[in-house]
């Protein structure tokens, strides 16, 4: 049980390591940036991200008619 144990987290040290060895050697090494709502190719299609989305809807409408 400790020798799987053992095995299965230096596996998934070693597959972490191996996913970010070009963020740790590279100078200014950053994740890369997959947000839709910062994506070139899905702003000029106009589409936007949730959070976006939510706050394009939460403005105040300077325009609405206040219903009391």
């Amino acid at each position: 049980m400790l020798k799987t144990f053992l095995t299965v987290v230096l596996l998934l040290l070693g597959a972490m390591l191996l996913l970010s060895v070009s963020i740790l050697l590279k100078k200014n090494g950053k994740f890369p940036n997959i947000h839709v709502g910062r994506n070139p190719a899905m702003r000029k299609r106009n589409i936007g991200c949730v959070e976006e989305q939510d706050k394009e809807a939460q403005k105040i409408n300077p325009l609405a008619v206040n219903e009391k």
